[in-house]
């Protein structure tokens, strides 16, 4: 009994104590942002056709469908062209900056909007990836994604010199960002916008509710007990996030691995064969050729596909097969990007398989591009050495140095000898 206690109270101090995976957590805000800022890039061309005025799921369609289901999306408040121009350009900064780090917990929740505020507008328009990207970013906002590889990671580490310096730090954007995101929340409920769909307006205001109370106790409390209380609360719900996304992982692997095993074509070992000859999922057709001209390749990578993904979610007890089944899977979505035209695809299933990968890896990832950036930065301490002069009206010889330009001195670092 002692040692189930034991074992008891150390989860609960794990759970409570620390946000688990900060890493791979920072890796699902990247690979998601990015995901989602490149499509709209790419399909800025487009988007009037999208999810604009020229849709082929006109404004009218699109409002009987969510009077009907109740979905979230702020761009049938208004049909008019600006608006919806004003959206599309807000999604983009939002996505640009959760990818940046700023401001995570409340890109975090702008992201999430964003991202159903155009699915939900016409929702033939996605596919796989689209639904994935969809459940994720709601999950997102439950986590603390900015602990590492953001400009909030850099902000408090230099709030931390500063506050061991004896300075203060006075946070101005974090309070303007809230109060007008706060004026938005209250206009968008007392005009009725949002009381159809409950959830996601709820959510908007939980957070920030919540930042509101985390700025309060940071500046009144008088102890540190209330801001020790508000962060475990932040953990708990942070880890809880964690594992539905991982579940959320696995749920779909398992769920596409057992449908695939009772279909016939995956059963007799040809299925890859006919997506790789669909003109639609051919952008490379003589690629597509080459990898299907065997018919034993095809039936192994059929195979190989089911056998992973049923295996999946029963290997994350065993760290090294995980680790192997993990690197096939995102190798076999970079294929996927390349050989059947699914880039956005494939990078929001790489982006959600982050967060198996191994802490260790993503720190020396880290560590490389941190090397990589030095590297490429101009160094700013480097000795300057001055030019040569000669003397006035001197007709040659050597030149004249004077004895304090000998050995100059810039950042403490001598200078060569002239």
């Amino acid at each position: 009994m002692n040692r189930l206690s034991l074992a008891v109270s150390r989860a609960i101090a794990r759970v409570t104590d620390s946000a688990l995976g900060p890493y791979q957590t920072a890796v699902l805000r990247i690979g998601l942002a990015l995901t989602w800022l490149l499509f709209l890039l790419r399909e800025y061309p487009h988007r009037q056709e999208l999810y604009g005025p020229n849709s082929p799921w006109s404004w009218d369609l699109a409002a009987q469908l969510v009077g009907s289901n109740d979905a979230f999306t702020v761009l049938l408040w208004s049909d008019s062209r600006l608006w919806f121009e004003a959206i599309y350009a807000l999604a983009v900064l939002f996505s640009l900056l959760l990818l940046l780090g700023w401001r995570t917990r409340t890109m975090a929740a702008l992201f999430m909007a964003g991202v159903l505020t155009l699915q939900n507008r016409s929702v033939f328009m996605g596919d796989g990836g689209d639904n994935v990207l969809h459940i994720m970013a709601i999950y997102l906002v439950f986590t603390r994604c900015g602990q590492v590889w953001s400009l909030d990671a850099r902000r408090a580490r230099r709030a931390a010199e500063a506050r061991a310096r004896g300075e203060r730090t006075p946070d101005r954007a974090g309070p303007a960002l809230w109060a007008v995101l706060g004026l938005v929340l209250l206009l968008g409920s007392l005009s009725g916008r949002t009381d159809g769909d409950w959830f996601i307006p709820a959510l908007l205001w939980a957070v920030w509710l919540g930042q509101a109370a985390w700025w309060l106790v940071g500046r009144l409390a008088r102890t540190d007990q209330p801001r020790v209380l508000l962060d475990v609360v932040a953990n708990v719900v942070h880890n809880g996030a964690l594992l539905v996304i991982m579940a959320e992982a696995c749920l779909i692997y398992a769920t596409a691995g057992w449908y695939k095993v009772q279909g016939s074509r995956w059963q007799d070992g040809t299925a890859v064969h006919y997506p790789l000859h669909l003109e639609y999922f051919s952008p490379w057709p003589s690629l597509a050729e080459l990898l299907t001209a065997s018919g034993t390749l095809v039936m192994l990578v059929t195979y190989v596909t089911v056998a992973v993904q049923v295996a999946f979610p029963f290997t994350l007890f065993n760290r090294r097969v995980k680790n192997v089944l993990l690197s096939f899977m995102i190798l076999e979505h970079a294929v996927i990007a390349v050989v059947l035209g699914l880039p956005f695809f494939s990078l929001a299933m790489i982006a959600a398989d982050a967060v198996f990968l191994p802490t260790s890896f993503l720190r020396r990832t880290g560590r490389a591009a941190a090397r990589a950036r030095e590297r490429l930065r101009p160094r700013e301490d480097a000795a300057h050495v001055p030019a040569q002069r000669r003397p006035d009206g001197a007709p040659g010889g050597p030149p004249a140095v004077d004895p304090a330009e000998a050995s100059p001195v810039t950042g403490q670092v001598p200078g060569t000898r002239t």
